[in-house]
């Protein structure tokens, strides 16, 4: 091959710059022409194409985010916007393709290969829910951001005697918030895998009040329930001061924090 593309998409995890970077200097030392695809398979099937070399990805080994940013595209999800994809690649004369991204990614990846395309699924996305891989890109940024936030917000639980419960990005896979509850010292952890009884939850607080607690944690993924109507509940059943913190795509962006634990 002399030149392959490479694009971002779905949701942006932090890694996946570097990720860029490093197909674009594999590719140079081997001679090999790399084209950026921006805006996912948005930017695939419209032809927004940029040349990459080197200087193209000169710092932005420690940025978040993505130099070639990312988009959700509902054309390509049926064939007529494949084969458009399909058509641009042949046009440029690119061999090759290579996916950063995660499951929706991996779909989209698997259908070009379906249709010829020389295809290399990259798996980055903060939810870790991509078979075959021990950790996704992005998945340990996320989990030290929020491992972060949680210990920020204990100073604050613990000084006002406050139960919080924290939601985490998650709607179907629970990874995010099973790894930062478990090194956070979270009280109990919510997550779409598995049912839970929210007594057993309250049970936990009172246990941990009776023996001089000021404080308990509640890690929710986001698809395990509502917060705040977990929240409500709990204060409902122990009359406690309950509140809720959604850390929101805080868990996506910035640079790596310092480590906290050992993924």
């Amino acid at each position: 091959m002399q030149k392959i593309a490479v694009l971002t998409s779905g949701g942006d995890a932090p890694g996946m710059n570097a990720a860029i970077r490093a197909v674009v200097r594999k590719a140079n030392y081997h001679g090999v022409n790399v084209v950026g695809v921006s805006r996912g398979f948005s930017g695939l099937i419209e032809g927004d194409f940029k040349m990459l070399d080197i200087t193209s990805v000169g710092d932005i080994i420690h940025r978040g985010g993505t130099i070639l940013r990312t988009a959700r595209s509902t054309e390509f999800l049926k064939e007529e916007g494949q084969r458009k994809a399909v058509a641009q690649l042949d046009k440029e004369g690119i061999e090759g393709l290579i996916v950063i991204g995660g499951e929706g990614s991996f779909k989209g990846a698997s259908r070009l290969s379906s249709l010829g395309v020389s295809t290399v699924a990259v798996p980055a996305t903060i939810d870790n829910d991509i078979p075959c891989t021990e950790y996704t890109i992005g998945f340990d940024t996320t989990i030290n951001t929020v491992v972060d936030a949680i210990n920020k917000i204990r100073d604050t639980a613990t000084s006002h005697e406050r139960v919080f419960v924290i939601e985490v990005m998650g709607r179907t896979s629970g990874f995010i918030a099973l790894a930062a509850g478990l090194a956070g010292g979270a009280e109990s952890i919510l997550i779409p895998e598995m049912g839970f009884d929210l007594e057993v939850v309250v049970d936990k607080i009172m246990r941990g009040h009776n023996r001089g607690k000021l404080h308990s944690i509640i890690v929710v993924a986001e698809g395990a329930g509502d917060a705040f109507e977990i929240s409500r509940k709990i204060k409902n059943m122990t009359n406690f001061d309950v509140k809720v913190t959604i850390l929101g795509h805080i868990q996506r962006g910035g640079e790596r924090p310092q480590p906290l634990i050992g993924f």
